[in-house]
Order: C-alpha cells, then structure tokens, then sequence
C-alpha cells in the first residue's frame, strides 16, 4: 500500500515541480520585489521597529507580535532542522544558496499575502478576534468563492493533515535514534497531549507559540554559533563549497545543479512558507493600525526563518563535513553532524529539541487548518471532525517512512503554492497601495492608520471601517 502510494506521489511531484512552480515562485518573488522596490532590503529596519512595537495589543485580542509567533511556530519546526539536512543530502550543499534565494525574493511575496490577509479579514463573531487568509481574500478581494473553497480544502489538507503527519514522523525517528523509544508508542503519546492542547483555542495556541518559539530558536541558534565560531577558520571554505556546489561547478553529473535548485527550493519553500498562503491566516489575527505593519513583520519571518534557523542548521551539518557519509538523512544527519562536534549527548539533546520545535509547529499547523473550516462551514461539528482527522495523521506520521511524508508534503504545499500565488499576483495592486499609503504616512512623520478610504475603489472590506478616522490624533502621532 506504502509503495503504491509513493509512486502515485512522485508522478504528481515531478508534473507539478518541474516548470509551473519554479516559474511561479521565483517569477512571482521577483515581480514582487521589483514592484516594492526591493522592500525586504529598502525598509528592513522599519521591519524590525515594528515588530519592537507590537507586543501589546488590547486584552482579549491578538497582538500583532503574536501572530507573528503563530506563523513563526508553523515555519520554525522539522523544516528548518530535518529539511535543511534532507535538501543537502539529496541536492548536495549548493541547495543551501537557492534556499537564501528563495527566501530573499519570497520575502516580498510574504509582504503582499500577509499585508491582503489584513486588509480583507473579517471579525470572528464568536470570539470577538479576527480571522482570514487566502480563501477570504479571494473571496472578498477577487469575488471568487469557489477558489477560496478550493484553497481552504487544500491548506486544511495539508497543514492539519499532510504537514502534521512530518513533524510526528520527524518527532519519531529522532527519538528511536536517539533512545530507541518505540515509534508508535512515542506517537500515541504525543497525540494524547496534543489533543489536550487543541481544545484551547486561538489564545492559548498564541502563548504556547511565543513562549516555545523564541527559547527554541536562541538555543538552536546559539549551538549553530558555537559550531561556527569553533570552526571559523573553516567558513571561508564552507561559503566556497554552497556557492560553488550551487552552480553544479565541483558535480560531474549533469543533474547537479537541477538537483541542487530544486531541493533548494522545495526544502526552503516548506520552511519559510513564502507565498504558500499559510502565514496569512496567522497575519489576519493580529490587531494592529495599518495592514503594512503585519506584512512587514511577516517578512520579516520569512528572511529571520531561512537566513538565520536554517542557515545554522546548514552550518552546523557543513563545518562537521557529517553529510559525506553514507546512510544519513533528515534528522539523523543532523543529529550525527551535532555529536561530531559536541559530542554523543547533543545528539540526545536535539531529539529533544525537535520535539518541542515540532510541537509549535503543530500548535501552527492545526490552526491554520481550523480557521480555514470555519470559512467552508461553522459547523461546530467539522471541527471535531478535523480533530480526530489530525490526531490520526499524527498517529500515521509516527510510523510511516520519511520519504513518503515529505514527498506527500511537496505535492500539498505547491498545490497551494499554485492557488495563492496566482491570487495574490491578480490582487498585488491593492498591498502595493496599501504600502504607498504606509510609506507617504511615515514620511509625513505619523503613525501609519488604515482606513478603508485609504486605497480608492476598495470595497467587500469589512473591519477597516471601524479604524480610527484618518484626521484623527492617533494619525499624526510620531512613530
């Protein structure tokens, strides 16, 4: 059955990756930027200014630096630890140079979806909060239900399903690795207090995501650090080896610079989730003056994801040279490549790691997922539905081959990747308005404040009416 489903798989993953999305993706990144006048560089400071700014928010409500953590724990996970060493042991270490790229350009594709999903969120009558994301946005932005019921299907699919299902397989292998644990004894666990965690709701989902996600990232980091500066005689070299691996330049064989593009982009694009219509549904939460601020932030992310979680990752695998070696993957070759340097219990350490990182990401995922049945049906029922459709596939995960989850992964997420970015290219103008109008306000010296008179001609927006007035005080505070 495992076989027959892994090659039905990979017929689809060679159709879908081999022209459409490379096109979409990078061409659609570089439309973005070029259009944003390279904002993730031009305005990378404001980025962190209002990211500073944003802890606060009014009681009851999602700030907008929580929304930032419910994003960062659906992209911070397997992806950045698990992928990373995956991408380079199947493209070589070039693939680490088209992971910085696509980070750089989907960056300003994260700007534009994040800064829509603001614009067109709508209330949550029951919780008083916000929701919205790609299937709202084509709803009321391009007045196309039916794509945002084909998107809302598609990111349940994959992130409560499909997603869910690599972090318990990642979860699980690192700790039979490690100790020996049984994987469907680990998996059963981990279903058990996951299923006590999702019956929280949005809130609680939002404090166990900033708390988990900047401890995780700073020790994780901080150990990346430690390896480099142990090794920094060697960076010069390491820098040479993924930039010329990059180009297929030390590969005799001629897929290597295919293998290394698309490895690259597929491994950087589950990480960072750049133009994949995800993020958006944690930006629409978020309470905030100006849809530009929460799209700044998110890409933010995007650059902070794969520039820095990744980076060390890749580091930390390319210093100890642990991926010439044969039979390693995934998660064991970047647990082999930790103990090479700091010795057999950093291997332990890190299975432990990845489960309180693949834990936030299952936090993230799972709600991705529920804001988007909310959109088809709010029917309690569906979501008690989904909930045991999630705890299955955690259960699925944990036994399943690596292979299979992350090939079923690829299929999902460039089949949201295809909707979303042809959505947000046909919606562009409008965040490129919102952005002009960002910027006029800063230069004037005020505290950006949206309003739904602030782009003309915008209509089916429904929360930006009860902003404050734009001659208000609050409109010419100084930032």
């Amino acid at each position: 059955m495992e076989q027959a489903m892994q090659s039905i798989i990979d017929i689809i993953n060679d159709f879908l990756w081999s022209k459409l999305l490379i096109v979409l993706l990078i061409g659609g990144g570089l439309y973005f930027t070029f259009r944003s006048r390279f904002l993730q560089f031009r305005l990378f400071g404001e980025m962190l200014r209002v990211i500073r700014e944003s802890k606060s928010s009014e009681q009851g409500s999602i700030s907008p630096f929580q929304a930032f953590a419910i994003s960062m724990a659906a992209r911070v996970g397997t992806g950045n630890i698990t992928g990373v060493a995956l991408a380079i042991s199947l493209g070589g270490p070039g693939s680490v140079f088209w992971m910085w790229i696509i980070a750089i350009i989907g960056s300003a594709s994260s700007f534009i979806e994040s800064t829509l999903a603001q614009i067109y969120k709508i209330k949550d009558r029951k919780t008083g909060g916000f929701r919205g994301g790609p299937a709202y946005y084509m709803e009321l932005g391009l007045k196309k239900r039916w794509m945002g019921a084909v998107f809302a299907i598609l990111i349940t699919l994959s992130f409560g399903l499909v997603f869910n299902s690599v972090q318990s397989n990642t979860i699980t292998v690192a700790f039979e690795n490690s100790f020996g644990f049984d994987r469907l004894n680990t998996g059963i666990v981990m279903a058990l207090i996951f299923a006590v965690i999702i019956f929280g709701g949005v809130k609680r989902i939002a404090k166990w995501s900033e708390l988990i996600v900047v401890v995780l990232a700073v020790l994780y980091v901080g150990a990346a650090l430690f390896i480099m500066l142990a090794n920094i005689a060697q960076l010069p070299e390491v820098i040479s080896v993924i930039v010329k691996s990059a180009f297929g330049y030390e590969q005799a064989a001629g897929g290597a610079l295919g293998a290394a593009l698309m490895n690259g982009i597929k491994r950087g694009l589950f990480s960072n989730e750049a133009g994949m219509g995800s993020a958006p549904n944690a930006a629409a939460t978020a309470t905030t003056s100006h849809p530009a601020k929460q799209g700044l932030i998110q890409a933010l992310g995007v650059l902070i994801d794969t520039l820095v979680i990744c980076t060390s990752t890749a580091f930390i695998i390319l210093f100890t040279g642990a991926y010439k070696q044969t039979g390693l993957d995934g998660i064991e070759l970047t647990q082999a490549a930790l103990g090479m340097q700091m010795g057999p219990w950093a291997s332990d350490f890190l299975a432990i790691m990845i489960l309180l990182f693949a834990f936030s990401t299952l936090l993230g995922n799972y709600y991705y997922g529920e804001t988007n049945i909310e959109f088809l049906n709010s029917r309690r029922i569906w979501i008690w539905i989904y909930r045991i459709c999630v705890l299955g596939m955690v259960l699925f995960g944990s036994v399943t081959s690596v292979k299979l989850v992350w090939d079923m992964a690829d299929v999902f997420m460039g089949l949201m990747a295809i909707v979303n970015l042809i959505a947000i290219m046909l919606l562009s103008r409008i965040a490129f308005a919102a952005l002009k109008d960002y910027t006029a306000q800063k230069k004037a010296g005020k505290d950006p404040v949206f309003t739904k008179d602030s782009i003309a001609g915008l209509d089916n927006v429904e929360c930006w009416d009860e902003s404050p007035d734009r001659t208000s005080p609050d409109r010419t505070k100084t930032a």
